[in-house]
Parts: C-alpha cells; sequence; structure tokens
C-alpha cells in the first residue's frame, strides 16, 4: 500500500512538472510554438511571440484581399481532386504577420466524424503549398498598432475531392 502511494505521488509530481513546463512555452491551447524543421527561417513576427493575436480576439473575419470568394477561388481553381476513398476535414493554421507575410503552418486533421486522422500527402501537400502560395493576406490592427496574429482554414475533404473552404 504504501509503495503504490508513493508511486501515485511520484506520477502526479512528473505529470505536474510536465504541465508546468508546457506552461512555460505555451500560453493558449494550441500556440503554434516555432519549430527549425518546420519553419522558414525568413519569416519573422513584427512582435514577441506572446503578443500573437488569436483569431477569436477581434471578430473581424479573415483578413484577405477579396475576401472569402478570394479564397475560395484560390483553392478550387488550384486543388487536383485526388481519387482516393478519404474524406474528413483539414485544418490549415498558420501566423500573419503585421506586414501580410504568412509563416509557421501546421496541419491538424480528422475523419467526417471528427477522430484523428493522417490524410496521404497527395492531398495535404496540395492544400500546404496552396495556403503558402497566398499572399494578400491584410495585417490586422488592434488598438491602433499593427499586429501578428494566428489564422486558419479548414478543408472539408470528399473522397479526395476538395468540397468547402471554412471559414
Amino acid at each position: 500500500m504504501k509503495t503504490t502511494k508513493i508511486f501515485f505521488l511520484l506520477l502526479l509530481f512528473f505529470n505536474l512538472v510536465s504541465l508546468y513546463q508546457f506552461a512555460q512555452n505555451t500560453r493558449w491551447i494550441d500556440d503554434i510554438v516555432p519549430d527549425t524543421t518546420l519553419d522558414d527561417s525568413t519569416f519573422k513576427l513584427c512582435n514577441a511571440n506572446e503578443q500573437i493575436i488569436q483569431y477569436f480576439n477581434d471578430g473581424k473575419g479573415v483578413q484577405y484581399k477579396g475576401g472569402k470568394p478570394a479564397i475560395d477561388s484560390i483553392f478550387f481553381s488550384n486543388y487536383r481532386t485526388v481519387k482516393i476513398n478519404e474524406s474528413g476535414l483539414i485544418r490549415i493554421r498558420f501566423v500573419v504577420n503585421c506586414s501580410g507575410e504568412t509563416g509557421r503552418f501546421r496541419l491538424l486533421s480528422s475523419d467526417i466524424n471528427y477522430q484523428p486522422k493522417e490524410f496521404t500527402s497527395e492531398i495535404t501537400n496540395q492544400l500546404l503549398r496552396i495556403s503558402k502560395s497566398m499572399n494578400n493576406w491584410q495585417p490586422k490592427i488592434w488598438k491602433d498598432t499593427k499586429v501578428d496574429y494566428y489564422q486558419y482554414l479548414i478543408c472539408k475533404i470528399d473522397n479526395g475531392e476538395l468540397t468547402h473552404i471554412l471559414p
């Protein structure tokens, strides 16, 4: 019994240490921490990591020249359907800096039941390439200052075909 309590306390201690270390490196769940193995080294923030504005902070929606119709046009004219039985959602999340430049792209995908799923690279590489090619992102203004911000796009795939772009 005493050994079980000690083991439980050690496990709890190590979990608390891990949580503390995680909290030191992120401010919000899903912050995009820089990764030199994934990120373009030329992409620079205008402000500090902890000052990146979350997309839920201003209520202004997508800040892209031409708005949502322009985003749809870019994706639907560049994506080539992959003949494969894969369906679900692929979220592309990234940072837009105060100059409208993008970086730190990350993908998260799920099947149609919102369970984690890994799509074929024929699909994900296309969506990532298209996202990275978009160069008309507009800077956000927060309290009279241009800021860095998170942006996301969710692509709905139905049997390898791109059917919707959200938001």
